[in-house]
């Protein structure tokens, strides 16, 4: 039993079956809350405390899961290209709304950070948290904050994107495709992706776009706020 538990296929598998149980669920009742991601990280969870597995042993497979995650985050430029020409016919205003989304993101963790009273490195752990995992996880390590919680407020971040985007796109009655993938891809990264594509081409290709200039942009304006707003507070 002990070398089962410790071969990365364990990891692998019960990481997909705990998957599929969330898109069961997610399928019969209809409901955005039940998210295949959330399900699967609360069945994971309890299943490892239940029968007392440790971390390291299911993360033998679970490296494997994360190895293909950059690979996987590439692909999701694909419905980008196929509506290029649409990018190029809204440029400008698709470029500005990703550069203000992207900054204003920053400029919230900062003041409600400072709001509650965080430390400076948990502040550094939360600003990569609207940007895909790769780029975020480096992007904390450089600013000096812990990568174990950005991984943590970036998955949250997708999932509550997935759950209340789509919720705002009706209650607000928007009509523009281009501005909710971007709403999604600028908010809830690769998660809020998949998501847009499950609503629309469109809003997939808009969405993806926006999370790739998303985690650019972040890589450079977060050091520069962050830095900033250090300097005229002391």
């Amino acid at each position: 039993m002990n070398s089962l538990v410790t071969s990365p296929v364990f990891g692998v598998l019960i990481s997909l079956v705990a998957y599929l149980i969330g898109e069961f669920l997610k399928e019969k009742t209809k409901l955005s809350i039940f998210n295949p991601l959330l399900i699967s990280i609360i069945i994971l969870i309890s299943f490892l405390l239940k029968f007392n597995i440790k971390y390291t042993d299911y993360n033998k497979g679970g490296q494997l899961i994360s190895f293909f995650l950059s690979p996987a985050t590439v692909a999701l430029a694909l419905p980008f290209y196929k509506k290029f020409s649409l990018f190029k016919k809204n440029a400008l205003p698709i470029i500005i709304g990703i550069l203000c989304g992207a900054a204003s993101g920053i400029i919230y963790i900062i003041l409600f950070s400072r709001l509650f009273n965080f430390s400076d490195a948990l502040t550094e752990s939360l600003l990569p948290k609207s940007i895909t995992t790769p780029i975020g996880m480096e992007l904390s390590r450089q600013l000096g904050g812990i990568p174990a919680i950005t991984v943590v407020s970036i998955i949250i971040t997708g999932i509550l994107g997935t759950i209340v985007g789509p919720f705002l796109y009706k209650l607000l009655k928007f009509k523009d495709k281009v501005a909710m993938g971007i709403a999604m891809g600028a908010c809830s990264h690769a998660v809020g992706t998949a998501k847009a594509m499950e609503i629309g081409e469109t809003e997939g290709a808009m969405s993806s776009l926006t999370m790739a200039l998303s985690g650019i942009i972040t890589v450079f304006l977060a050091p520069l706020i962050w830095h900033l707003f250090l300097m005229l507070t002391k």
